[in-house]
């Protein structure tokens, strides 16, 4: 797959393509289903497949401070859109001056100058343009003038589990529903919408050393500013080093405060089972399976050791 980043140097002699757009934030099962449907068409036609999107996220850009919880690192977001079999992952760096760019020019300049679309595959919410004017029915009117086919994909969704309310049991997977499973620590949901375990990534730093003191010592991970970090809480998990990304291992991970221990600092920490190794420096990344347990604080060190060693035989229960 090939990688750009904006589209001012397209290969010589580019021709025609079938494009879809988006932040796609998470590639959730709804993204991964117009991503494929982008592919199947351009084998169709013969032609190269695009994924065209935006960093940083618009949001940050039209409304400064307001940027949502990130579910894939930019890194992460070209491998999972690679793995569905695409040509091109396209990345258009989102200026102000993209942000007032008419609807009309967007298309005009990125679609049929630059990138000479033959089809543009989007959902059937999608809008673009200055203020988000334009919408699916404005890029079919557009593609008739300009000579490239629009498709409105129907939005993808599934069935809520009992433990999960609401009016019609049925939900429609979008970024901002995955955010709010995540919120709320229900890593299953979220995992169900993704089609996948979320996974945090960062660089595991040193800690205060408390956790090997209790015979429980954790890799402290740091991770990107706008993360999306699961609710406070103990979850089970998959710990996997980016020197070794095909060995998971398993982990119970503490993510909060340690109010035991008065703590201030929210943390992501993981206490890897099995292995007996300073992760420090290491490229790492978690993938949250269960919650276990909300954060509580304890009396004393040897309370919370004992809540630990439970903790540590439900995780393996999990991951068994």
């Amino acid at each position: 797959m090939q990688r750009w980043r904006g589209l001012s140097d397209l290969p010589g002699g580019w021709g025609r393509c079938v494009v879809t757009i988006g932040v796609f934030d998470g590639v959730h099962r709804g993204h991964q289903a117009l991503i494929r449907r982008t592919v199947e068409v351009a084998k169709e036609r013969g032609l190269p497949s695009v994924v065209l999107t935006f960093d940083p996220h618009p949001s940050e850009v039209v409304r400064p401070g307001s940027h949502p919880a990130q579910l894939t690192t930019l890194r992460r977001k070209a491998e999972l859109v690679e793995s569905l079999g695409v040509d091109v992952f396209a990345v258009l760096p989102f200026t102000p001056e993209l942000s007032r760019l008419p609807a009309h020019e967007f298309v005009h300049e990125m679609l049929v100058d630059k990138l000479h679309a033959a089809a543009v595959i989007v959902g059937e919410n999608f809008t673009f343009g200055a203020k988000a004017a334009g919408d699916v029915a404005l890029l079919r009117t557009l593609g008739k003038r300009f000579g490239f086919v629009a498709h409105g994909a129907e939005l993808q969704g599934g069935t809520l589990q009992p433990d999960q309310p609401a009016e019609t049991g049925e939900v429609t997977f979008s970024s901002t529903y995955v955010r709010s499973c995540i919120d709320a620590g229900d890593m299953v949901a979220a995992a169900e919408a993704l089609g996948r375990p979320h996974r945090l990534e960062g660089i595991v730093v040193r800690g205060d050393g408390r956790g090997h003191d209790l015979g429980y010592p954790t890799a402290n991970l740091s991770s990107p500013r706008y993360a999306a970090v699961p609710a406070d809480g103990i979850y089970a998990a998959w710990f996997t080093r980016a020197s070794a990304p095909d060995r998971p291992l398993k982990a119970a991970v503490s993510v909060g405060t340690n109010p035991t221990f008065s703590g201030r600092e929210r943390r992501v920490e993981a206490f890897v089972l099995d292995v007996d190794e300073d992760f420090y420096g290491q490229h790492v990344a978690v993938d949250f399976v269960e919650r276990l347990r909300g954060m509580v604080k304890f009396s004393s060190s040897e309370e919370l050791v004992k809540q630990m060693d439970d903790d540590v035989v439900r995780t393996r229960q999990v991951l068994a």
